[in-house]
């Protein structure tokens, strides 16, 4: 498979509106609160029958400190002690989420997520990995994805040394920016040395594989001024890279409204940054996965791209496509059977739910035929960049030409304009349309309004 990228600036002003990150199919503004806890038991008790390996995911909201351009579920606060509230409640729904699922399914996925993990005591990450193993078949040699996102700030060797130990094998360091201007005007004071001693200590441990957060289009940065932090994160040759673009949304993110949008570069700046980093990287040998991500050619999300068989999940690009995802923790969302599923989102909501011995889940979605097909079409086109009309037609009894004639006759100016090549047999995403794979798969979505492009989700580049 050809991985290559190319940075066609007349096709992304063109092309650059909003829409889904697809995530999920359908995505969560279609989630609704008729779905709730008994839906929920039922899809877990049927995904018994069929039996296959679980993920779990574990969210963890509190932060120290806050960074204003952040727009992720969280809670600031300098007492420690909260997080003990919090764990307790985790716990529990351990262990009612574990009584769900048969003890033969091995979790073969697992990721702690945030706010920052990180935030928690020593003893309390032991504790939770531990409860986590008494109520669920954790993988014992190794051969699980289990991974957590880590900010350099709030870990030390000994922390990296300990989340090995306890069966953690991936980390992603959140990193953003290594510009001293640009940490100061997103309140992210985090020094380089910092950095690179996690980084050290993970491979020190013999952590499988490590990852580094960046962001670009935030205040003060430059082409020039970026191009620093790229180069040195290149020098130290971590295996995955996410090069975010920073959305500017104040009205809906009030820690950006910390930020002076006067102090934001131009739109003309960020595109030429986000060209410069794709130049950098693909010179120093790394590949476009997808959706801001770049990884080494030899990582396994490289090698199952180029198999056909990388997937897609609530986490990011996943090699593991056959897992069902069990969520825990506030507003964490799961995919268990053909559903989805969301926890409370505010914390004394979260926590009665809990403390009456009912799960957390307050709204989702079960999918019909049409969602899965169409969620199936979205999934491969937006991880393999290509899409084969006689696998989906074997896979659901349809004929790919009568299901989407109304879907393939988007497309013809996508495939003038460069972005795909499309015959009878199959649509093959171009490098000047990997960028613009969103829009591809906006073409399927059957859920898309003009309205909801503008309200619910960030432009595409």
């Amino acid at each position: 498979m050809d991985q290559s990228l190319v940075f066609d600036l007349e096709l992304i002003n063109k092309y650059d509106y909003s829409g889904p990150r697809y995530t999920s199919y359908p995505t969560a503004p279609q989630f609704h609160e008729g779905f709730g806890e008994a839906e929920y038991r039922a899809a877990a008790e049927a995904t018994n029958r069929e039996g296959g390996p679980l993920s779990l995911y574990f969210h963890i909201p509190f932060c120290d400190t806050i960074c204003f351009y952040c727009a992720c579920n969280k809670i600031a606060t300098k007492d420690r002690s909260m997080a003990a509230d919090y764990l307790d409640r985790v716990h529990r729904e351990i262990a009612m989420q574990g009584k769900l699922f048969d003890k033969s399914r091995v979790v073969e996925q697992l990721h702690w997520g945030g706010g920052t993990p990180t935030f928690i005591s020593h003893r309390e990450m032991r504790d939770l990995m531990r409860v986590t193993g008494e109520h669920f078949t954790l993988a014992d040699d190794d051969r699980g994805e289990y991974s957590i996102e880590i900010d350099p700030r709030e870990a030390t060797a000994e922390t990296i040394a300990l989340l090995r130990e306890v069966g953690f094998n991936r980390l992603s360091l959140g990193v953003q920016d290594l510009d001293d201007r640009v940490q100061k005007a997103v309140n992210r004071i985090q020094s380089e040395a910092e950095t690179m001693t996690v980084l050290e200590a993970a491979r020190d441990s013999g952590f499988r594989s490590v990852s580094i957060d960046l962001i670009y289009g935030l205040p003060f940065q430059t082409v020039e001024t970026f191009s620093k932090t790229l180069d040195r994160v290149i020098e130290v040759g971590p295996d995955r890279l996410s090069v975010f673009n920073y959305a500017h949304l104040p009205e809906l993110f009030k820690p950006q409204r910390r930020i002076n949008a006067d102090e934001l570069p131009a739109a003309q700046v960020k595109l030429d940054i986000l060209q410069m980093t794709i130049e950098h990287l693909t010179g120093a040998g790394y590949v476009y996965i997808g959706m801001d991500h770049f990884a080494r050619p030899d990582d396994e999300l490289a090698i199952a791209q180029r198999e056909g068989t990388l997937y897609r999940n609530f986490q990011g690009y996943s090699t593991h496509s056959d897992c069902d995802l069990v969520a825990m923790g506030v507003t964490s969302i799961g995919m268990v059977g053909n559903t989805y599923s969301q926890n409370e989102r505010g914390l004394d909501a979260y926590y009665n739910a809990i403390d009456s011995g009912q799960l957390a889940v307050f709204r989702g979605i079960e999918l019909a035929r049409d969602d899965l097909i169409r969620r199936d079409v979205i999934t491969r086109l937006i991880c393999n960049f290509v899409l084969d009309f006689a696998a989906v037609e074997q896979a659901w009894g349809i004929r790919f030409g009568d299901y989407f004639a109304d879907e393939l006759a988007r497309l013809p100016g996508m495939q003038e304009d460069g972005l795909l090549e499309m015959d009878d047999s199959r649509i093959r995403v171009l490098p000047r349309g990997r960028l613009l794979i969103r829009n591809v798969c906006m073409a399927f979505d059957k859920y898309l309004s003009v309205g909801m492009q503008q309200k619910n989700f960030s432009k595409v580049i």
